[in-house]
């Protein structure tokens, strides 16, 4: 036989210390991640913006002077 259990009896589990420690845990964990990754993006950008990139050469006229403007 079957025992009826009233609707406001019947739970699955308490929301207790125990699943906010979870929970609390958890998030720590990401900001631990998220911390770690920016680091290691920072030091990417660091040691990429350190070595030296040939630029373009400027676009003008040949001989070094600045245009007139005409009009």
């Amino acid at each position: 036989m079957t025992k009826i259990v009233p609707e406001d009896k019947a739970r699955q589990g308490h929301w207790g210390w125990h699943a906010l420690r979870i929970l609390i845990a958890g998030l720590l964990l990401a900001f631990i991640a998220w911390a770690a990754v920016e680091v290691y993006g920072e030091m990417i950008k660091s040691q990429t913006t350190g070595q030296s990139v040939p630029q373009a050469p400027a676009t003008g006229p040949a001989d070094g002077q600045k245009p007139t403007q005409g009009g």
